[in-house]
């Protein structure tokens, strides 16, 4: 009995791994006291990839199937050994075996907001997160970049790592997609599949294959959330600048009523003034396209322009510099509804 023992911890005739749970990315075979005989059997598991690393030398690596282990399935082993037959006794070699399945729902997020550049805004600071998943895909790449020669290599081990590459990267993202920053923020699928397009050269770096990425929250100061809120508003009528300045009266009405009705002061005047203006100015289009349509009837005597206070105008131009300051109108748009507006001081 004790003849067996000495054999069976002497002489390794089975090599394998059967995965005990998740999270294990690297495992090496326990090799102590051990070597490997001619004929033994290797069997690699869907899903695990294993590597022969001779005297700290990456020799051979095998992908999933059941192997004899002979100077024919061992290639680049014999040559580093220099074996010019089959080797009749056993041999001493580190053996690691890799999970190759998808190491899924991995988080990656902003601790703190972080600054991006923008074509449009310049420096906007936003706080983002998400989940991703990932594989080892290069077992060579991954064992002399990063798991090296230990006993077992998880993936809470690399996690730091990732999401360092990930909060690096966001900002490289957005620029290289070529996108608007505003565009981006709107569709949360198109920010996922930029920084997935950025992340994952990084990732082939060191042996691993970015398989999903995705963007569950993006938080954006209060600021450009209006600016996009009301890019929004804008998309909901087509874009067209008259039923945007109905849309504006409309939500500026009730708001200067409440003012009114609890002594807004001047700022609740100064509210509905800029309502007003922006009513007067949609009923005045609405009539003006009355009187373009074809007669029905005889013509009647031409109805008297509408009448607009040069305060009004003022009014009116200084709301919309405004929107054209946040990106809202276009430099053409404002410079015609200027000269429209100037019109009808004369």
């Amino acid at each position: 009995m004790a003849l067996m023992d000495f054999i069976k911890k002497q002489f390794i005739d089975v090599i394998q791994w059967t995965e005990e749970g998740d999270g294990t990315l690297a495992w090496r075979f326990p090799m102590a006291g051990m070597e490997i005989q001619n004929g033994a059997s290797l069997t690699v598991r869907e899903s695990q990839m294993a590597v022969f690393v001779n005297e700290g030398t990456v020799a051979d690596v095998f992908g999933p199937g059941m192997y004899k282990l002979t100077t024919q399935t061992l290639p680049v082993l014999t040559y580093l050994r220099n074996w010019d037959k089959l080797f009749e006794s056993p041999f001493k070699s580190d053996v690691y075996f890799f999970s190759t399945r998808q190491q899924v729902d991995q988080k990656w997020g902003t601790p703190q907001p972080i600054t991006i550049r923008d074509k449009d805004f310049g420096a906007v600071r936003l706080r983002a997160f998400g989940n991703y998943s990932y594989r080892v895909a290069d077992p060579k790449l991954f064992h002399t970049e990063i798991s090296g020669t230990r006993e077992r290599y998880t993936v809470a081990d690399l996690d730091g790592q990732l999401r360092g590459l990930v909060l690096q990267n966001i900002s490289n993202a957005i620029a290289a997609s070529g996108v608007p920053f505003l565009d981006l923020a709107a569709n949360q699928n198109q920010f996922a599949q930029a920084l997935a397009a950025q992340l994952a050269p990084e990732f082939a770096k060191i042996g691993l294959r970015l398989d999903v990425m995705t963007l569950q929250n993006l938080s954006l100061p209060e600021e450009l959330q209006k600016v996009l809120d009301q890019k929004i508003g804008m998309g909901m009528v087509g874009n067209d600048m008259g039923k945007f300045m109905q849309y504006q009266a409309g939500q500026a009405i009730p708001v200067f009523a409440e003012n009114s009705g609890h002594g807004g002061g001047v700022a609740g005047d100064a509210m509905g003034l800029g309502a007003g203006v922006a009513l007067g100015q949609v009923m005045a289009n609405t009539l003006a396209q009355g009187l373009q349509q074809p007669a029905q009837a005889p013509a009647a005597a031409p109805a008297a322009a509408p009448t607009v206070s040069p305060a009004e105008v003022m009014s009116t131009l200084e709301k919309l510099a405004e929107l054209k300051t946040k990106g809202i109108l276009t430099q053409e748009e404002f410079d015609a509804k200027k000269t429209e507006l100037l019109k009808k001081l004369t």
